[in-house]
């Protein structure tokens, strides 16, 4: 097995040879960290996002949707701190005229020392029979050394970036020894920050326009329209208000694929909750936003919870669900008990009362939001990289097979005559009419069928009907299973059944 950096680069090689995802304006050379879903990637991010709608939607009768504007007024980025304090600590090479984020410098920095705990530990391991990691740790000098380091730059790592204290960041910077991957030198300017919004002009002429951003999240959307859903809905405490759309964030590191993007896509639902419920709201979306990840037949050992120890001043809980990317645990999902903060913000700001009169209570007030978050470019980079697999058959042979869940894969299932001929064709194409109006079908003649079994494994698809000649005898089809290469026989009329029953 590659190691994860191979293996990382081997996904992307494969989510652009079968269709998932291009990198922007390609034949103009690209455009950095923006990328284009080709025909099956836009098929397993459109599975995805209405597996969350449904789970989130659907499947309770007191959450809603909303498909809020991209473009809204200047002053809600004011009210929600966007404009003062949505920013990035920034710093040049001079040499290499390269710009960074200062904070991810040292989080690398931090990472490599961290991969030098983890050869210490594997030389040991090849070194002592009867290996107890925790031993290990506690007696080798080197290996606790390292832990001492990280520990320690992370403590000042902390206050420097609570403080702001940009000074102190390149101070650290230089400390560390901290080259310039490109230039490899250590000629760095000032840290100064970097506001991530993207700004653009709303109006007929430029001289008279005025500034507005491109929404750096969909939350706002939500809260600004908090009141006109309450009313008009006629909503009860606990509600919420659940969107999926675009947002824009001007990334100067943008890195690891679609993992971090300049225009990427959001899945958020705003809980709303009568104070001093609000933790107990957040314990039961902390546990159910999990299983929903889990539900999908991913390993539990692959997610895990972070609890953040530094809380946004508006928070009074907040915790991450990351996930094992091929890079190392990663955030995938945010949970975040956002208190009164947002709602208060926007009755400052534009002078509208926005509360909920609670009957009970005889009382008006603003409540408390519980938030979930998910990027649904993160979660299709989850669910395609957790699905990657390079098998070595019994035969000798290697296969590359794509282990999407059923759900979400692109194409459910491919009609693949068994040759061009003997009149196949035409029956494989009466299978495929009838399939197309209960799933997405893909249907295929070039090539001889294990060529094209390859094919279908490598995109996803979990099921391939082949038509042969005695379909024409009894009106049965050979039924192929994509992780298990099971294969059985059912009459035509029993396909959708079966397939629908298999894909719940």
């Amino acid at each position: 097995m590659a190691n994860n950096e191979d293996l990382f680069k081997q996904i992307i090689a494969h989510a652009k040879e079968y269709g998932f995802i291009f990198p922007s304006s390609e034949i103009y050379d690209g455009l950095g960290a923006v990328y284009d879903y080709g025909q099956n990637g836009v098929e397993l991010k459109n599975n995805i996002k209405q597996y969350w709608w449904k789970s989130m939607v659907q499947y309770h009768d007191n959450i809603v949707g909303l498909d809020s504007s991209i473009f809204m007024h200047p002053t809600i980025w004011k009210a929600s701190g966007h404009v003062d304090a949505f920013n990035d600590p920034l710093i040049d090479n001079k040499d290499s005229k390269k710009r960074y984020r200062a904070d991810v410098l040292i989080e690398d920095h931090i990472q490599k020392i961290e991969d030098k705990i983890t050869k210490e530990v594997e030389k040991a391991r090849k070194r002592f029979e009867n290996f107890d990691e925790k031993m290990f740790r506690e007696t080798n000098g080197r290996v606790l050394q390292h832990q001492k380091e990280i520990d320690e730059i992370r403590e000042r790592f902390a206050a420097l970036m609570n403080a702001n204290d940009l000074a102190g960041l390149k101070a650290l910077i230089e400390e560390l020894g901290i080259a310039c991957p490109i230039s490899g030198t250590r000629n760095w300017t000032d840290v100064r920050q970097f506001n991530l919004m993207f700004a653009t002009k709303l109006g007929s002429v430029s001289e008279g326009a005025d500034t507005i951003y491109l929404r750096p999240e969909t939350a706002q959307g939500i809260f600004v329209n908090f009141l006109n859903i309450y009313k008009t809905g006629r909503m009860k405490l606990p509600f919420g208000i659940a969107q999926i759309g675009k947002a824009f964030r001007n990334e100067i590191v943008a890195r690891q694929f679609i993992f971090r993007m300049r225009e990427f896509e959001q899945m958020e639902m705003q809980f709303f909750v009568k104070p001093g419920e609000e933790l107990k709201w957040f314990d039961y979306w902390k546990q159910t936003r999990l299983q929903w990840h889990t539900d999908l037949g991913i390993a539990l050992e692959n997610y895990r919870f972070h609890d953040h120890e530094k809380l946004a001043h508006y928070a009074n809980a907040a915790t991450d669900i990351e996930f094992r990317f091929p890079f190392g645990f990663k955030e995938l999902e945010g949970i975040h008990s956002r208190t009164d903060f947002d709602l208060s913000q926007h009755e400052k700001y534009s002078g509208k009362k926005l509360r909920y009169f609670d009957p009970e209570l005889n009382e008006s007030y603003v409540p408390y939001v519980i938030e979930t978050s998910i990027g649904v470019d993160r979660m299709f980079l989850a669910v395609f990289s957790n699905a990657y697999n390079e098998e070595t058959l019994e035969d000798g042979s290697t296969r590359v097979v794509l282990r999407l869940p059923a759900k979400l894969a692109p194409n459910k299932v491919a009609v693949l005559p068994l040759v061009k001929k003997d009149g196949l064709p035409e029956i494989g194409l009466e299978i495929f009419d009838k399939l197309k109006k209960e799933f997405m079908v893909q249907y295929e003649d070039k090539d001889a069928i294990g060529r094209r079994y390859r094919r279908q494994d490598a995109v996803g698809t979990p099921f391939c009907v082949t038509v042969d000649n005695q379909t024409k005898e009894d009106g049965t089809v050979t039924v192929r299973e994509r992780d298990t290469m099971a294969q059985y026989r059912l009459p035509v009329d029993a396909l959708v059944d079966e397939i629908s029953a298999k894909l719940r």
